[in-house]
């Protein structure tokens, strides 16, 4: 049975001044997302205390997540943010978290992710081989948190980035937004950092993600680190969760 959703969006409803549904809506002012992080009836104990780490309301800004929207986590990992999503879009709102086949088979960890995504009132977990994305149509917003490489790891076709952003593409409603967060990579150096460092380079993001008809939209540097060499493996002790990251906004043109 999946568990009740009680909503804590009653305060970014006021303070964005919108309900779900059509049209344009005002800016959202940043102090509703307390509500969504302080959230105990989805999100953990564990996730409140990634908040300040991960600049999630930063995040939810940038993004622009309102009540009422139709949201897909893309690579969902742990099902961090797929709490987040469903919290901030409230009961009028939809969340599809989508986990890959391949890493399911891969991770008992992953597994479990996904079936407690499941559970959650207004999320639908789906799986699907990783280069034919299960998502639903009529998108506000698909989002990736440091996953986008995994599209260019050694054991997928050399297609599977093109064929995931096309997929995010025709998913999206007009003017929706994709929006990707990763780990930097050196300058230049293209996606040759993907496999071995779980990096990768910004210029190529922006470039593939473009080639299917989308439109940088806005960046922000909220989560660049300087010290960051950009050499190392994300997953080194020396710099696990301190990595330099951008992330970008695309727009599905209207």
């Amino acid at each position: 049975m999946r568990r009740v959703l009680i909503p804590a969006v009653a305060a970014l409803l006021i303070l964005c001044g919108c309900m779900a549904g059509g049209g344009a809506a005002p800016a959202i002012d940043p102090a509703a997302y307390s509500a969504v992080l302080a959230d105990t009836t989805v999100r953990t104990a564990a996730d409140r205390e990634r908040d300040a780490a991960r600049h999630t309301a930063e995040t939810l800004v940038f993004a622009g997540v309102r009540p009422g929207w139709k949201v897909a986590d893309m690579i969902i990992g742990g099902g961090y943010f797929t709490r987040v999503f469903s919290v901030a879009v409230g009961p009028t709102g939809h969340v599809t978290a989508w986990q890959p086949a391949e890493f399911v088979g891969f991770s008992a960890d992953y597994r479990a992710a996904i079936t407690a995504a499941d559970e959650i009132a207004n999320v639908d977990a789906v799986q699907s081989p990783i280069g034919s994305p299960a998502f639903p149509a009529g998108l506000d917003l698909i989002f990736t948190a440091q996953n986008y490489h995994d599209l260019h790891l050694a054991p997928f076709a050399a297609d599977t980035a093109a064929k995931v952003n096309a997929a995010a593409f025709a998913a999206l409603k007009p003017g929706g937004v994709y929006v990707i967060i990763d780990h930097h990579a050196a300058a230049g150096s293209g996606l040759s950092a993907a496999n071995t460092l779980h990096r990768i380079d910004i210029a190529a993001v922006k470039s593939e993600v473009e080639a299917v008809g989308f439109v940088l939209d806005g960046e922000s540097a909220i989560l660049v680190q300087p010290a960051d060499p950009l050499t190392a493996n994300v997953f080194d002790p020396a710099i696990r969760g301190k990595t330099s990251q951008f992330m970008l906004r695309f727009k599905k043109p209207a």
